[in-house]
């Protein structure tokens, strides 16, 4: 399925601390970035995705794929400050000042190595079919019901975010969601307003847990690598790129 009318944003800042050069460190035989991108491969043109970067070593990786890099990331959009959806503003900016107007933004985490098509595909259906949502997010659920949750009170002493659900049932208990951190799929306004959830309406791509890591220290990335090769991921296919 090919999608059309939408930008694809990869925003690969290249200042990682935790993890030096994290968007491109080797996982499973490549570079991190390159297996997101060679997911999205299978429904966008390269010339519909953009990755905002930054940093010379990722421009050049991305191009070696046959994805062309046509602007550097300013640098007043490059510190740790910087939000997603203010570089994700610029790149749309970009593109519709010198390519063409678009309907709808993907962005994607170059961190988003269990990445599936399907995912994408099916939050596109569901944005499209209903006018009043302005974005789909991917997403999984809490191992755990939230409304249970600890912390440590007075001289370290356990006391409930929720005590008053201290003895419902967990199937009683609402099912509780988080940022999957893969994808966000919006409809352009959003991006261009800056719409969030709390001021907007947004549905879930709910994904399996076994099929979301966040990698932000080594430990994450040692454990999306033990993923990644359990579910199949090969470091062999080398030769893949845009066409």
């Amino acid at each position: 399925m090919t999608i059309d009318n939408t930008l694809v944003v990869v925003p690969a800042r290249g200042g990682s601390k935790r993890i030096p050069n994290k968007n491109i460190k080797t996982i499973c035989g490549q570079p991190m970035i390159y297996w997101p991108l060679k997911e999205l491969s299978k429904s966008f043109r390269s010339d519909r995705i953009l990755v905002s970067t930054d940093d010379e070593d990722i421009v050049r990786t991305v191009q070696a794929k046959g994805l062309q890099v046509p602007f550097i990331r300013p640098d007043e959009l490059s510190d740790d400050h910087t939000g997603t959806m203010d570089v994700v503003t610029h790149a749309l900016d970009w593109y519709e000042n010198n390519v063409a107007p678009v309907d709808y933004v993907l962005v994607v985490y170059p961190t988003a190595v269990l990445l599936e098509t399907t995912d994408i595909e099916e939050a596109y259906a569901k944005l499209v079919a209903d006018e009043k949502c302005d974005a789909v997010f991917s997403a999984t659920s809490f191992p755990f019901p939230i409304q249970r949750a600890v912390f440590e009170g007075e001289k370290q002493y356990v006391e409930m975010f929720q005590p008053q659900n201290f003895a419902v049932r967990s199937q009683d208990l609402t099912e509780a969601f988080h940022d999957a951190g893969q994808f966000y799929f919006c409809r352009s306004n959003t991006v261009r307003q800056s719409l969030n959830f709390g001021n907007s309406q947004w549905k879930l791509q709910k994904l399996r847990r076994n099929k979301v890591v966040d990698i932000d220290t080594l430990e994450d990335f040692e454990l999306a690598e033990s993923k990644m090769r359990l579910l199949g991921f090969e470091d062999s296919d080398k030769s893949w790129s845009f066409d």
